[in-house]
């Protein structure tokens, strides 16, 4: 799936979420780190550090620091740090400030113009592989290797599966974002709770359901309603979430254009030759034949769908995160008719499989994207000292909760903030929507629990309606893809083309395939594009993948 602006991973964390896309380790002590104890923090085992840090570290806010920041996408700038709550508070608490570099819609032009001209910034903000090996073989990054241990929250919330980041040379040079070591994620279907109760809130658990309730909306609606709606069809979306109801333990990460692939014993084997795909793909092109899809899938914008899931106008709605555009809609929906809104329902799955082994998105220990720190930068030590305080317990405390007094005071015995009698929830709900842009390293292990458990606490028709679903239903129903990570080659070398020409064929041949008129021709599609692929080199794609594969296996059962 394509990366979903950690909006995504906001909510996945709390109230709100991009991004976002995307948290602790595998290691048995991340589940208990010792937090930086604040000015009122009550002094107990969870928030007091077990033994004194060596003589030479730097505290952060001890003096100014000022660097600069760059964030390597054509929809994202970095905001001006005096425009958010928390970048005020730590430019007057704190002494930080950081100045903003815009890729002014083009990053691949500006990040050439910069490497060219020997002007990187301090600090980029950007996507794990081709780019950030090519800076690093340029010999443009800062390694962070020697600042783990001086400054350990990074080290002792992700644990070992930080080796998973390590670049060929053995060192370690880019900082996750929302890196978790415990389920998250969105994807997962949502319903219209009044169009279900209409159609008498008939049972929906197997794929053989929803034909019938979808067949059902039609029949009732017409076309006033889009029966489902796969949110951005081009990118996979809802019409990958179908795929995962056809198999337990099917993956939506097979989909991805970074695997493109299924593992079969010890191989990674060919997408299109694939049962379980072909399947998935037979029932989702009978119900674009049928028009329970939006015949617009392929081309419908984000916009578009927000605007029919905020009137009311879709029955079904299913996607990698669904629930940042679901939730608002139930918001607004619900103040004008209480029985109107939507809810979601545990995933769908294929008759006679095991519902509890289907798993509609996934999630991977290294999250999303990273931070990199170049050798413009004057301070990197300074840099990393910051970044490792802001993904720890008090950066992301100020991050999600807003600065210490109001909505938090102090951390309990398991490391996380004291919730104050006046905790505003839209306060902390729009923080967590202005502060979205700045979260560049999110620890989803930290704040999920943090943020759950002031929801826990509420009755159910109170907590935030994100919050309460991802507890019950998608952080639940997210697979572990961690295993997957780091199987692109190099876009310039032989094998990088060779997955290009993978990537044009799987694109083509999907969308084809989901308005093909019966199933043979399904088949005849997928087989056509199994021998277009494997002309392209895609057997050799597989085989290097495979040994990619096997190399993270092995790094993950150490």
């Amino acid at each position: 799936m394509t990366k979903v602006r950690k909006t995504t991973l906001l909510i996945v964390s709390a109230i709100f979420v991009l991004a976002t896309v995307l948290a602790g380790c595998s290691s048995d002590t991340k589940n208990q780190p010792s937090p930086s104890p604040s000015s009122n923090a009550t002094n107990t085992p969870g928030n007091t550090p077990s033994e004194e840090p060596p003589s030479d570290v730097w505290e952060f806010g001890s003096e100014p620091l000022e660097f600069s920041m760059y964030g390597h996408y054509n929809w994202y700038d970095v905001p001006a740090w005096d425009s958010t709550v928390a970048g005020r508070w730590l430019k007057e608490n704190k002494q930080l400030n950081i100045v903003p570099i815009s890729a002014g819609g083009n990053p691949e032009q500006k990040l050439s113009t910069m490497i060219a001209s020997k002007t990187l910034p301090d600090v980029m903000w950007m996507d794990r592989g081709a780019d950030v090996e090519r800076l690093r073989e340029a010999g443009q990054l800062v390694a962070f290797d020697d600042y783990l241990d001086k400054y350990p929250n990074l080290k002792t919330w992700m644990g070992k599966d930080l080796n998973l980041l390590r670049s060929s040379d053995g060192k370690l040079y880019q900082f996750p974002n929302w890196y978790t070591g415990r389920p998250n994620g969105n994807a997962g279907y949502v319903i219209n709770k009044k169009i279900y109760d209409e159609l008498g809130q008939p049972k929906l658990e197997t794929t053989d359901d929803l034909y019938n309730y979808l067949v059902a909306v039609k029949a009732k609606y017409g076309d006033t309603v889009v029966p489902f709606d796969p949110d951005l069809a081009k990118d996979a979306q809802g019409l990958g979430v179908l795929y995962t109801a056809f198999k337990e333990n099917a993956s939506y990460t097979h989909l991805h254009a970074n695997v493109r692939a299924v593992p079969q014993g010890d191989k990674l084997t060919s997408i299109f030759t694939d049962p379980t795909y072909r399947e998935a793909q037979k029932y989702i092109a009978k119900l674009y034949r049928e028009k329970l899809i939006t015949q617009d899938a392929f081309t419908q914008t984000k916009d578009q769908i927000e605007e029919r899931i905020m009137q009311g106008r879709v029955a079904v709605y299913a996607g990698a995160n669904p629930t940042v555009s679901a939730m608002n809609a139930h918001q607004e929906m619900v103040k004008k008719d209480p029985n109107s809104g939507y809810f979601m329902i545990w995933p769908i799955h294929k008759e006679g499989l095991d519902k509890n082994k289907i798993f509609p998105g996934t999630y991977t220990s290294l999250g999303w994207n990273v931070n990199v720190i170049t050798k413009s930068a004057k301070d990197p030590e300074k840099i990393f000292a910051f970044l490792d305080w802001y993904t720890g317990p008090e950066g992301q405390s100020l991050l999600f909760f807003g600065p210490e007094g109001k909505n938090w005071k102090g951390f309990d015995a398991d490391g996380h903030p004291i919730f104050t009698a006046e905790y505003d929830a839209e306060e902390v709900l729009e923080l967590q929507k202005a502060h979205d842009p700045i979260m560049w390293n999110g620890n989803t292990g930290y704040i999920d629990p943090a943020k759950m458990k002031f929801e826990s606490k509420l009755p159910a028709a109170e907590q935030n309606w994100a919050a309460r679903y991802q507890s019950e239903i998608t952080w639940p129903t997210q697979s572990n893809a961690t295993e997957f990570i780091n199987l692109v080659p190099q876009p310039d070398s032989e094998l990088g083309i060779v997955k290009q020409r993978v990537d044009d064929i799987y694109t083509q041949a999907y969308a084809q395939s989901v308005m093909a008129k019966d199933d043979a021709e399904v088949d005849s599609i997928l087989d056509k594009a199994e021998k277009d692929a494997q002309a392209a080199g895609y057997a050799e794609l597989l085989e290097w993948r495979t040994v990619e594969w096997k190399k993270n296996l092995e790094l993950l059962a150490q």
